[in-house]
């Protein structure tokens, strides 16, 4: 393992980590970092190359799980639990984020196959940038004004099947999940906050269920010879989305959508640029 792979492990894990839960399409930058300047392929190999984007997404997952460790706990508390069956709690729970992760697990699993085979291209993430970013822009736009949400515990079932209906939006290259659920929030009435908190709640489950099943099928590339740049990259996302995360939430109710609906519209012009 050369120093040069390791600093491709460190980059595209700082890529990873910063882009995974802003609203900016991690794919897009992944384009642009990787196929077009660092090519880890051709230097760790395609299926190796491949399984390493898996491992630093569970870097950026395990960051979720710091900055939430409450709300985390909470969920899982014996107490809570058992209220939930009961149908007692007014608070946020676990049927919340079944609801909101059903609809897209679903037909993520339906069209897999349809979906690696056809929609990743250059030209579908670039639509999918531009298409994502009007659509930011009209929920800034309309949904603003009709806020009655503001906490993750004021969000009701209705509100979370309607975010999961829209997170499919998201099964496009490009679309970007927290840009489609954050987007769908605020359009059904919750506060930018209230809709980034539970966009990045719901992440873990379907992010770390999506690694699983793609990583146990990728064992065999887990080597003494591959394992430091997958630890590099793994330590290097959760750092860096620990610090993304954190610096998100306190601003995303100042700045809204539009900044990074912007930012996506610039970088699928220079997607365009470099490739076309």
């Amino acid at each position: 393992m050369s120093w040069y792979e390791l600093f491709i492990g460190f980059l595209l894990g700082v890529v990873e980590g910063l882009t995974e839960f802003a609203p900016v399409s991690s794919t897009g930058h992944m384009i642009v970092v990787d196929d077009l300047w660092l090519n880890s392929s051709a230097f760790l190999g395609q299926e190796v190359a491949n399984t390493f984007k898996i491992v630093i997404q569970l870097g950026s997952i395990l960051a979720v799980i710091v900055v939430f460790r409450n709300r985390f706990k909470q969920l899982l508390n014996p107490r809570e639990l058992v209220s939930f069956r009961r149908g007692q709690t007014d608070k946020l729970n676990l049927l919340h984020i079944l609801i909101g992760l059903l609809p897209a697990a679903v037909l993520g699993l339906l069209f897999e196959d349809y979906i690696d085979t056809h929609l990743f291209s250059v030209k579908t993430v670039l639509i999918g940038l531009v298409i994502g970013a009007f659509f930011m822009i009209a929920a800034d736009l309309s949904g603003v004004k009709r806020q009655t949400t503001a906490t993750l515990d004021e969000i009701s079932y209705k509100q979370a099947l309607g975010v999961g209906l829209i997170q499919c939006f998201s099964l496009w290259p490009g679309f970007s999940r927290s840009g489609s659920t954050i987007s769908g929030g605020v359009l059904l009435g919750m506060s930018h906050r209230a809709a980034a908190d539970f966009t990045f709640i719901m992440a873990v489950p379907i992010m770390f269920g999506a690694s699983a099943l793609s990583l146990y099928s990728k064992w065999s590339y887990f080597t003494i010879e591959t394992l430091p740049v997958f630890l590099v990259g793994f330590v290097s996302a959760f750092l860096f989305a620990l610090m993304s995360i954190q610096f998100f939430l306190k601003l995303i109710n100042k700045v809204k959508l539009t900044p990074f609906a912007i930012y996506r519209v610039v970088l699928a012009a220079v997607i365009y640029f470099l490739y076309f």
